[in-house]
């Protein structure tokens, strides 16, 4: 169910040929046209009856390779050549007839070939008996035969007085019993000595010839490199299409008709892995990334353009993670990859598959993971290139009429109780992890499969909003089998849930009824950030909302990421915080109030996001330094422009982006040396709206955040668990990260005093600037 990639697709075959096979139940004829055979429909075409097209609709089709002139053919009609490994071996010279004496010499011992050399004796023996001159003659004569036991009996009695022998030593033992009468028992050294003897494969694998032979002999059916697309005779008439399970597209060639790629490098230049993956943290911090957007110039990245300037920046910033989106294929560029039409294929935009292959093995060589955001809620309703009417009909993978197109974005939804569309989806998840070596997924916008509205309905939270006849069931068994799977094939896999309705049990196990997620996304935090941002005064931010949105379903805490902005405040006509709050940079500016609220706001907003509860955290790339503009991919409305997909990595050489990601910085190493994030739920015991401030415990860290715009206190009591002395280890006003250096060297060291406060017997009493957060952590305990 979860391995369709190792038949379906193309395949180079051991016995000189490429095989193709793909799913297309509306056709009626089948080939495969590309520059190989000079785009034509008949040359290479599937065979009539099952050994081209079975009953369920699946193709299969033969690519021999070409004799070369003057070369004559194999001797051995099923001769196998050894495509990779020894590629460099040619023919050994050694005959078959050589290799079969050399088994039956070496392999057989003395009798136990008797029945192989003579494997008619029997029957020519009870032939002769019966039908022999000394037969019966007549039907009459005909004796009627003994059952099996007393056949048994008379050989036994026969055969009392027989030398041993090298033959098995059976005997079948009557208990009296009915259903014991075939008692059959062996000698246990002989049944040993059989069971560890294996098979004569080795002899077999002898006559397989080297890579050199083959293409001594050969020319390949189809080279790598060939374009080709599918051809399907249809009831609405021929088609041509790319293939559903393709590994390299080209999905828009300068206007023409999108192909695919063969891909098949010699073995000398395949890629090599050279890194295993790395342990799962106990905690998450992802940065996100889009290979297309990582650049400076405004173009599209490359694969080895990310390699050189992201991944270096990712782990010297700390983070343990990399989240990729818009890698499988899709055909316009402006959708960030989100309305995928390959799912099987890298995007040739930014390189081939080995290039890609190379940026997840550079990544696990830094330590860090690689998630892939992998979209199977819907697909690009595209039909060129696409899965949209693959083979002419509207139901091969997706439902028809209205339930088959998404309300809002108009993409296809797939039919996921169809077992070969689950054969699809399943084996695409696992050929990303076998071929690619991704160690986990986000699985993109789950409300739009899991319900019939895609979604977009109101959910008050009532039990029967989850349960109605508008959730597709087949798509929750779907996603119940690809959290089964996954994680009984690769233990180490990390599957997070993107659902803006958070479906009850989206984290539980499967064997307790649950979707079996490891995390699922807290997307109202980002919504109440941005909602505070632009439409709520600063003095009226309600400190109670902040906490439960950020603490989400509590009892579901321990699975959430978290982060205050992701890339989709910054594309689809978006802004990013940064843009939002302060913009571009001027420090000559006379708005010198404006910029410092607005570097203040988003240190305290990240920060208090970090580390209030949730042990997955995540962010975009650029965000870090405070990216101050929005992203734009090329589209009719900006005329095609690049000016603004892109980062601009050279705001760090600005002293204020170059303290932001100092700051950031210094989140990261807070959960490295202080294992935050995984410490499980924080004590949240001071809420105050009056004061708009918000404390709470995590271990041994007390972390304390003014959002005041206002007010700053010299001495403002925040009661603690133990009494002690309390250090601060990070403080977003210092003059490091941009801040105004409020908070003096020697009011870093506090010591708790004997007081009633918040539910606690003793207390500290801090300074506490406007807009600012502190993180003091206990260094000295107090025994009273």
């Amino acid at each position: 169910m979860a391995s369709g990639y190792e038949i379906l697709g193309m395949h180079r075959n051991v016995q000189h040929r490429v095989d193709f096979m793909d799913w297309a139940p509306g056709a009626r004829y089948c080939s495969l046209v590309g520059d190989f055979n000079g785009w034509s429909p008949t040359e290479n075409c599937a065979r009539e009856g099952h050994f081209g097209h079975d009953d369920y609709g699946y193709w299969f089709i033969v690519l021999e390779d070409k004799l070369k002139e003057g070369e004559k053919p194999d001797e051995l009609y099923f001769q196998q050549y050894n495509y990779v490994d020894d590629y460099d071996k040619g023919d050994s010279g050694v005959t078959i007839e050589e290799i079969i004496k050399r088994m039956e010499d070496e392999y057989w011992e003395p009798g136990e070939d008797r029945f192989i050399n003579s494997r008619y004796e029997k029957a020519a023996k009870l032939y002769e008996q019966i039908f022999g001159p000394n037969g019966p003659q007549t039907e009459d004569e005909l004796e009627e035969l003994a059952d099996a036991e007393t056949r048994y009996k008379a050989w036994k009695e026969q055969h009392k007085d027989d030398p041993p022998s090298n033959l098995p030593p059976f005997d079948v033992i009557d208990n009296g019993k009915e259903y014991d009468i075939f008692n059959i028992v062996d000698d246990p050294v002989w049944r040993e000595k059989i069971r560890a003897k294996k098979p004569p494969l080795a002899y077999w694998l002898e006559t397989r010839k080297g890579r050199k032979a083959w293409l001594k002999k050969y020319f390949p059916g189809i080279p790598h490199g060939s374009k080709y697309r599918v051809y399907f005779n249809t009831p609405g008439g021929p088609l041509e299409r790319v293939p559903a399970w393709a590994t390299y597209v080209i999905p828009d060639a300068e206007g023409m008709q999108a192909f695919a790629i063969h891909w098949e490098p010699p073995p000398d230049s395949m890629y090599k892995w050279k890194n295993i993956p790395p342990k799962v943290p106990k905690s998450l911090r992802i940065y996100e990334c889009h290979i297309g957007i990582c650049g400076s110039e405004p173009k599209i990245s490359s694969f080895n353009e990310f390699i050189a300037k992201v991944l270096p920046h990712v782990k010297e910033s700390g983070y343990n993670a990399i989240q990729l989106f818009g890698v499988i294929e899709h055909k316009d560029y402006f959708t960030a990859g989100y309305r995928a039409t390959n799912l099987y294929a890298t995007s040739s935009r930014y390189g081939t598959p080995d290039d890609f292959k190379r940026v997840v093995d550079e990544a696990h060589g830094l330590g860090l993971l690689v998630l892939l955001d992998i979209v199977h809620s819907y697909a690009a309703a595209d039909e060129m290139v696409g899965l949209s009417l693959f083979d002419g009909s509207n139901d091969c993978y997706f439902h028809t009429g209205k339930r088959g197109h998404h309300k809002y974005w108009g993409t296809r939804m797939f039919k996921y109780g169809d077992v070969d569309v689950l054969h699809y989806l399943l084996s695409n998840l696992n050929w990303w992890v076998e071929e690619y070596q991704i160690d986990g997924f986000q699985f993109h916008s789950l409300s739009s499969m899991m319900y019939t509205h895609n979604g977009f309905a109101t959910f008050t939270g009532d039990m029967e909003e989850y349960c109605n006849q508008y959730v597709d069931k087949d798509a929750l068994m779907y996603l119940i089998l690809a959290n089964e799977i996954l994680h009984v094939l690769h233990p180490n896999i990390i599957t997070i849930a993107e659902d803006s309705t958070v479906y009850p049990g989206l984290c539980e196990p499967t064997s307790q009824g649950g979707l079996g997620f490891d995390y699922y996304v807290n997307l109202s935090a980002s919504e109440m950030w941005l909602n505070f941002i632009e439409n709520v005064p600063d003095d009226k931010w309600n400190m109670t909302k902040i906490v439960s949105t950020l603490i989400g379903h509590r009892t579901n805490a321990d699975k959430m990421l978290l982060y205050a902005e992701n890339h989709n405040q910054s594309i689809s006509g978006g802004q990013s915080f940064a843009e939002i709050l302060f913009g571009e940079i001027n420090q000559s500016s006379d708005s010198m109030d404006s910029f410092y609220r607005g570097l203040s706001i988003l240190k305290i907003i990240k920060l208090i996001t970090f580390t209030i509860g949730a042990p997955a955290y995540l962010n975009f790339m650029g965000n870090e330094f405070g990216h101050p503009k929005r992203i734009e991919f090329p589209t009719p409305s900006n005329n095609f422009s690049f000016l603004l997909a892109n980062r601009c990595w050279d705001l760090l050489e600005n002293e204020v982006h170059c303290n932001l990601l100092s700051f950031d910085k210094e989140m990261m190493k807070l959960d490295e040396n202080e294992s935050v994030l995984s410490r499980g739920l924080p004590n949240i015991h001071h809420v105050n709206n009056a004061t708009l401030v918000i404390s709470y415990i995590r271990g041994p860290l007390l972390f304390i955040f003014n959002f005041h715009p206002t007010n700053s206190y010299e001495r403002y009591s925040v009661g603690v668990d133990e009494a002690g002395e309390y250090k601060v280890v990070l403080n977003t006003d210092e003059v490091k990260f941009s801040g105004q250096g409020l908070i003096k060297n020697n009011q870093y060291l506090q010591r708790t005093i004997s007081k009633r406060v918040d539910s606690f017997r003793n207390c500290l009493e801090v300074p506490l600037p406007s807009r600012s957060a502190q993180v003091y952590k206990l260094i000295r305990i107090l025994r009273i």
